[in-house]
Order: C-alpha cells, then sequence, then structure tokens
C-alpha cells in the first residue's frame, strides 16, 4: 500500500481513536491477541518471521511477558493495521512508517516513549542517528533532534548499488573503485560496453543496467546538485537545470544510449528478474536484498552511486519504526518490547543473521561491515551511506506524499523520449506545490487539534 492510502487511515480513524482510548489496546480476539499477552504487527516474508519469532522466545524467557506476533506481507500491511485499529483492536506494538508518523501522532495512535525510553537507559547515542531522529517530531517538524519520541527505528535501509563483479571480469573491464565514485558519463561508458547480445542471434540479453525512476532518479538529482524542495520543506523546487539534468539523464540511458532493457523486454521478463538472471550490470542493493542475492550464481558486489556534477554520490536511506499504542494496556511492557526489538544486542544479533537488516547498533554494525567473510565484501558501502551520504527520501517528513507522487504521474512520456525533462518539470511543479501546501495546511491542523 502507498504511504498515500497510510496516511488517509489514519486520519480517517481519528474519531474511532477516540473511542479506543476508553478501552484496552491489543487484546480483545484472536488476530491481536488476547489476556494479558502483548500483541506485536508487523510485516515480512519467511526469513523476517523466524527471526522475529526467534528473537521474541528470547524476550519472554527473559521478561516472563507473552507476545503474540501478527504477520502479514508487505501489500497486505496497511489493511490489516486498518482493521485493528477500526476494531479497537490496536496492536500494542507496531511497524510505523516515516511518512506515516505525524498523522498517527495527531490522530492519537502513537505513544509518547520519549521518558519510557529514557528512564530505561537505552543508549540512543549507539543507535544510528538518522534511525532515531526518523521518529522524533517537535509538533512543526519531523526528523529534528529536538523532537519527542514516538518510536524507534526497526531498521535503517541505506538503498546501495551493486554490480556484476562475475559479468565485468568476464567483459575484461575494470573494476569500479569501492571509494571513488563513477561519473555519469563514466557509468554510461561501462553501460554501453556491457550491453551486447551474448549469443549472436541479433537480439540484445545483456545490458548495463535497468533501473527504476521512482526509486532511482533520487541519486541521479541529488549528487547532481538539485532536491525536491526547500530545506523546511515549504518550496518544492523540482522545475531547475540540475534537476532536469539528472531526469534527462535517466531518460537518456534508455532513449539514446540504450543500455537498459526496452519496455516490451521488460514486459518479457523486469529488470529485477533480470538481475537476479545475471543478464544485469548494474542494479540497487538494498540490506533487504542480501539474504536472496548471496545465493545468485554470479558474484556480485557494491560501490558507491555514481555522481553527477557535484562529483559526490548521494542515495536515500529507507527506515521502519517500531511504534507503541497509545492506548496499550501494558504500555510500560510495550515500550520494553520496542526497546527490545530495536536496541538489544541479541535481538539484533538474531535479526542480522538472518540477512535482512544491517545492525541498528553502530558498535555492531562496524564489526559486522568489516568480517572477514562479509558477503558482499564491501558490506561498508552500506554505513558509508547511512553515515555519509544518505538522505530521507523527499515525503519521509512530510504530512503525507500526495505532492511528491505527483511528479510520478504524468512522466511516462519523458522516459519514452517524447517530451523533455525540462518541459515536464515546468508542467509538474504547479501542481506539486499546491499539493504540498495543502499537505502543510493539514499538519497545521492536525499539530492544532
Amino acid at each position: 500500500m502507498t504511504t498515500k492510502t497510510l496516511r488517509a487511515t489514519a486520519l480517517a480513524l481519528a474519531g474511532a481513536l477516540a473511542l479506543t482510548a476508553c478501552g484496552t489496546g491489543g487484546g480483545g480476539d484472536d488476530s491481536s491477541g488476547g489476556g494479558d499477552a502483548l500483541t506485536f504487527m508487523f510485516r515480512g516474508g519467511p526469513d523476517e518471521k523466524a527471526a522475529y519469532q526467534a528473537a521474541i522466545d528470547k524476550f519472554t524467557e527473559d521478561t516472563g511477558v507473552e507476545v503474540r506476533m501478527t504477520v502479514t506481507d508487505a501489500d497486505q500491511y496497511a489493511t490489516k493495521l486498518q482493521a485493528a485499529v477500526s476494531g479497537n483492536k490496536v496492536p500494542d506494538v507496531f511497524y510505523i512508517e516515516q511518512a506515516n508518523l505525524q498523522s498517527y501522532v495527531g490522530s492519537g495512535v502513537l505513544l509518547d516513549i520519549t521518558d519510557q525510553v529514557e528512564e530505561a537507559g537505552v543508549d540512543l547515542d549507539d543507535l544510528w542517528e538518522y534511525g532515531v531522529d526518523s521518529y522524533r517530531f517537535d509538533g512543526t517538524l519531523q526528523g529534528t533532534p529536538e523532537g519527542r519520541l514516538y518510536g524507534l527505528p526497526k531498521d535503517v535501509g541505506p538503498f546501495a548499488f551493486g554490480y556484476n563483479k562475475t559479468m565485468l571480469e568476464a567483459a575484461g573491464i575494470p573494476l569500479p573503485d569501492p571509494d571513488v565514485p563513477l561519473t555519469f558519463d563514466e557509468f554510461r561508458d561501462i553501460a554501453k560496453q556491457l550491453t551486447v547480445d551474448t549469443d549472436g542471434d541479433g537480439a540484445l540479453d545483456q545490458w548495463g543496467t535497468g533501473l527504476n525512476v521512482q526509486w532511482n532518479l533520487q541519486s541521479m538529482v541529488w549528487s547532481n546538485g538539485g532536491d525536491w524542495t526547500n530545506e523546511d520543506r515549504t518550496e518544492v523546487t523540482v522545475d531547475t537545470p540540475e534537476f532536469a539534468e539528472a531526469l534527462q539523464y535517466f531518460a537518456d540511458l534508455t532513449n539514446v544510449d540504450g543500455v537498459t532493457p526496452s519496455a516490451s523486454e521488460a514486459a518479457t521478463l523486469d529488470t529485477y528478474q533480470r538481475w537476479m538472471a545475471g543478464e544485469i550490470g548494474f542494479f540497487p542493493v538494498g540490506p533487504w536484498d542480501v539474504s536472496v542475492y548471496n545465493d545468485l550464481d554470479f558474484e556480485y558486489d557494491l560501490i558507491p552511486w555514481p555522481a553527477g556534477s557535484t562529483g559526490e554520490s548521494a542515495t536515500w536511506i529507507g527506515s521502519l519504526g517500531i511504534g507503541v499504542s497509545a492506548t496499550s494496556a501494558d504500555p510500560d511492557a510495550a515500550v520494553q518490547l520496542a526497546t527490545y526489538l530495536s536496541a538489544d544486542p541479541d535481538a539484533q544479533q538474531t535479526l542480522v543473521d538472518a540477512n535482512i537488516q544491517i545492525p541498528n547498533l553502530i558498535d555492531v554494525a562496524q564489526e559486522w561491515a568489516s568480517a572477514p567473510d562479509a558477503q558482499p565484501a564491501n558490506r561498508q558501502e552500506f554505513l558509508d551511506i547511512v553515515q555519509d551520504y544518505g538522505r530521507a527520501m523527499p515525503a519521509s517528513f512530510t504530512y503525507g506524499a500526495e505532492w511528491y507522487d505527483e511528479l510520478w504521474v504524468n512522466i511516462q512520456p519523458v522516459l519514452d523520449g517524447k517530451q523533455t525533462a525540462a518541459d515536464y518539470l515546468a508542467e509538474a511543479q504547479p501542481k506539486m506545490q499546491a499539493l504540498l501546501d495543502e499537505s502543510n495546511a493539514n499538519a497545521e491542523m492536525a499539530g492544532g487539534a
């Protein structure tokens, strides 16, 4: 589900939550638990479910607190959470997205856990600053160190750049420097060398890259000196030469340079599947991919993202948070569970061993990155993104994402080479600005409620 859907859900259920405040959160039926057990709702696949089960079994052993888990896949999570809230059965502890924090705070879903976390002695300095601050809100701005804490990071998700090491070696291409980013021109040149007909049948079956505009344009724009908004998130700034140059470069990789699968080729087998099959040279890698990518039939590794005019790499960092219901019947135990899952060394080790995230704890992460058997070998790139050059997605800290989503609505003609990036951005900016203004007005109203 989209962040837009989740935001709408939180706002629509504000009235129901007012009633919930008189009830008991977290208890009531088979799906969300009952009796004295805490309820924990999250999303993930089999690997994540197994890892959390192991961590929670240890939590129960140490504390005597029973925990009932509800796990869904990513697409069902928002619907399941909405049903729980509507039915006055808000889970005691549950995943929250950065983009929903403000609406959840405004509508009374989330408990302010600042004091409890401090009293528990959690060393927030040993957690990634970006992860902790993502769930802070001062009533006006989210993501600032001064804000109150309405959740803890489940994880931080640095969106790294990977390459098929086996493919480059077979082509006789020198491997990229793990510390110095390729320029846009260098990246395009290597991608051209990798785009070939390997079996001589007259059709391409190997490509340099295959990027998705909604997840990969950010890196190109930021490294080229552009951005989506000004610093205080009040003005949209996409109609600039820097932004247009980056978007045009992205489109030209397909329409001019031909280094990505065509629309028809991607329809037959999407670029993710082609990367998995060893047909793509460069592709993004998130920590959530590692457990699968480590079993591929080729060797891969991580490098800095290609850099535009600034000469510096840029990319985004995702994050999920763990929040506590403001209506939990046992808020102290719920906060204890949230802090355990986010910051306990044993729990973190269980999750990291499952290859589903990088460690939340900085000292553990540094040991993890430097392990002699690290796979991929350059795990340090994940940490470099979190520490140095990663940023929040443009709509992560705004009140809703409609303004941001508007950029993608009519972008296809640019990607097809039928409209210039500059012309499109001039059309899109005023539409995006109107929606951002509305978003900020809604945030003010919610803050005053």
